[in-house]
């Protein structure tokens, strides 16, 4: 099959600059990175769970990052369960709040419902600046929760927490495909950490 020149350009260009990102992805993110891990571990090794939640693609990838800790993520390593729930699912819960009280508060009512002082909320939000996850941040910090955002650098939602992994861009589906190499690592990260090395 010939190759299509116009297809071909934007896939040449989208490579080059997801390339060229993550060496700065690197350099700039990889303590955070470690931070989180080991905050969310501190989590779980304290009988506490996690909950995450975001919106359109960041709703997908708060799905994903749930599954791998419920589920797991390395088929070698046989562990129980991890407390992680992902507030985007419950197409109920989002509808019912959101068309009696509007879409900003969708989060932040499921963190009143389910955190408990001593759990951890995370927000994927591209932008940094998605209303119902500072929404979120804010009923968590009431109710005495840890926070993390995945955002980008310059987010406003980077102030407002606890601890952010900032990706150094400002194309969305960059930083989305920077927090996914984000959480699968760390999600390896904490199930070394809680249940052996040496697996």
């Amino acid at each position: 099959m010939l190759r299509n020149s116009n297809h071909a350009e934007i896939a040449i260009s989208r490579i080059s600059e997801i390339s060229t990102l993550l060496s700065d992805f690197e350099s700039e993110c990889l303590d955070q990175i470690s931070a989180v891990a080991s905050i969310m571990a501190e989590t779980f090794r304290n009988g506490s769970k996690v909950l995450i939640c975001g919106n359109g693609g960041s709703a997908a990838d708060s799905q994903h990052f749930a599954a791998e800790l419920v589920s797991a993520f390395s088929r070698e390593i046989n562990r129980p369960a991890l407390p992680a729930l992902a507030l985007t699912v419950d197409t109920s819960i989002l509808t019912a709040f959101s068309n009696d009280f509007g879409f900003d508060g969708v989060f932040a009512r499921q963190v009143e419902a389910f955190g408990l002082p001593g759990d951890l909320l995370i927000v994927l939000t591209t932008s940094g600046q998605s209303e119902n996850c500072i929404l979120a941040v804010a009923a968590a910090r009431k109710s005495n929760l840890r926070t993390i955002a995945f955002t980008r650098t310059g987010g406003l939602i980077a102030e407002l927490v606890d601890f952010s992994i900032m990706v150094p861009s400002s194309n969305t589906q960059h930083i989305q495909e920077c927090h996914m190499i984000s959480y699968h690592i760390i999600s390896e990260i904490v199930e070394r950490e809680l249940f052996g090395w040496e697996n």
